[in-house]
């Protein structure tokens, strides 16, 4: 890596800032077969309805245990492959063989185990991304930093979410047996799987880290202020919390509502019992060191929080119910083996990968928004036009003009990519740059587990168990999510 100087953090050029982004084309390449294909996988595999958000815990409660946890490592971490490098290599080839595997799970159960070690891997493999820009990139260039991950994350999408249906053109098998995962799904994980090992291994071989006390000489952000510490008031928060938390799991019990629900109980009860942990634990090491970050994050963190939960709520409902929904609306199958059902997964595909071309789009339309009405305003127009377009699906009934939702989807998903991190910016310190990003995940997972935990309830109780109104909740919440926007503080 070019040095240009020892007082500030030298500027790469654009093929520097390529070879540290291509990676995240695996790993997107990765988290997008994940995405189209899971539930159409699980469906084969024989889960009904109402079991598919529980099986789709898996993500999200990886995420949640894992990024902070390789946050703090790779910040502690120097080896001959740098700082973040071993974590890369470490995911991608974890991944892979998870990508080889899921396809020919034998059973709903191996199905699920899978995705739980596919969702880990990627975690281990992505959460060191983020971070990487930070350390890579002086304060001026991370935007074009972050943006040349979201370019890769559209490519990334794009090409896999439309693999089985080009598979299916190029006439590899669309169809099987009861049971049985389609040719198309196979190999689509199978290409999946060298491609996110080979984009990877670019990144690892094509970029160089600076250590550590470099980092800390160049530290351009303020430092944090740390906040004092009242351990009986800890305790007594924690039983709080705790208390709720068992109040809850006792109501969903006695009441005999969705077992599902059991979730949200659980992640109440799990952060009482955490804060009582921090009480008892002395010393710094990972956990109190962890808990004590979150207790001392920037001022934006939680703000940005709201934001973060209504954009992938809406998010988690679409990619575990667009396949039951197109197929059933629009192609009137619910039956996994037919031809109509699977011409309809695969059209998810497209749309999938429509939503994630149009990303590209507003990657590039986005600046300029930003120049004229700022970064809040911004986020609004673009997630209202993607709660917008999730709405619409309700009422189209051509499925070719789904294209037209997809556009809407795709605004919201560039901007939920990369305006979130641009108000972040600036406030997190390079010794922790590791954990904050991997905190800052809490509010992409909580939304994800509170989502598994209520929309196969909310289904069941409310709309008949039809899938399109998972899509309709979706939608407003997207809406809602750029409406919080506005509570944000922009820097001036």
């Amino acid at each position: 890596m070019e040095q240009q100087g020892t007082d500030r953090k030298p500027q790469l050029s654009f093929w520097q800032i390529w070879n540290m982004c291509f990676g995240f084309l695996g790993i997107q390449f990765g988290f997008a077969l994940q995405n189209a294909n899971v539930s159409r996988i699980f469906q084969t595999l024989g889960a009904d309805m109402d079991q598919i958000p529980i099986l789709w815990i898996a993500a999200p409660l990886t995420g949640l245990i894992v990024q902070p946890i390789v946050g703090y490592l790779s910040d502690r971490t120097w080896t001959g492959l740098g700082r973040r490098r071993p974590y890369f290599l470490v995911g991608a080839v974890l991944a892979t063989l998870a990508l080889f595997v899921m396809p020919n799970s034998p059973a709903l159960w191996v199905a699920a185990g899978t995705l739980w070690v596919l969702d880990a891997s990627i975690n281990i493999a992505m959460e060191p991304f983020r971070a990487f820009v930070g350390d890579q990139l002086p304060a001026r260039q991370r935007p074009s930093g972050y943006a040349m991950q979201s370019f890769f994350i559209a490519v990334g999408s794009v090409v896999a979410s439309m693999l089985p249906f080009l598979l299916a053109k190029a006439g590899v098998g669309n169809t099987a047996g009861p049971g049985e995962v389609p040719d198309t799904v196979r190999c689509a994980f199978y290409f999946g799987g060298v491609v996110l090992l080979l984009a990877m291994g670019w990144t690892v071989l094509r970029t160089r880290e600076y250590p550590p006390e470099r980092l800390q000489a160049w530290d351009e952000a303020p430092p944090l202020a740390r906040r004092a510490r009242d351990p009986a008031q800890a305790r007594r928060m924690g039983f709080v919390w705790l208390s709720a938390g068992a109040i809850g799991a006792a109501a969903v019990a006695w009441s005999g509502l969705d077992r599902q629900l059991h979730i949200l109980a659980g992640l109440v009860a799990a952060y009482g019992i955490a804060l009582l942990l921090r009480t008892i634990v002395a010393g710094g090491g990972g956990f109190a060191s962890i808990m004590d970050d979150l207790g001392d994050m920037p001022g934006t963190m939680p703000r940005l929080a709201l934001v973060q939960f209504f954009s992938w709520f809406a998010l988690f409902a679409m990619w575990i119910y667009t396949t039951p929904a197109v197929t059933a609306l629009h192609y009137g199958s619910t039956d996994t083996g037919s031809a109509a059902y699977n011409d309809g997964a695969n059209w998810v595909g497209v749309l999938f990968a429509a939503y994630n071309g149009f990303a590209a789009l507003a990657a590039v339309v986005i600046p300029w928004m930003v120049r004229r009405i700022g970064l809040r305003a911004s986020h609004l127009v673009n997630t209202t036009l993607g709660g917008l377009g999730l709405l619409s699906m309700l009422l189209i009934r051509d499925p070719a003009w789904l294209l037209l939702s997809m556009l809407g989807v795709g605004f919201a998903w560039a901007s939920i990519l990369s305006l979130p991190y641009a108000l972040l910016s600036d406030s997190v310190p390079a010794s922790k740059m590791g954990v904050y990003m991997g905190i800052f995940n809490f509010f992409i997972v909580i939304p994800q587990l509170v989502a598994a935990s209520l929309l196969g309830f909310l289904l069941k109780t409310f709309f008949g168990n039809q899938p399109q109104f998972a899509l309709v909740i979706g939608g407003i919440s997207l809406v809602v999510s750029g409406l919080c926007v506005l509570r944000v503080r922009e820097a001036s």
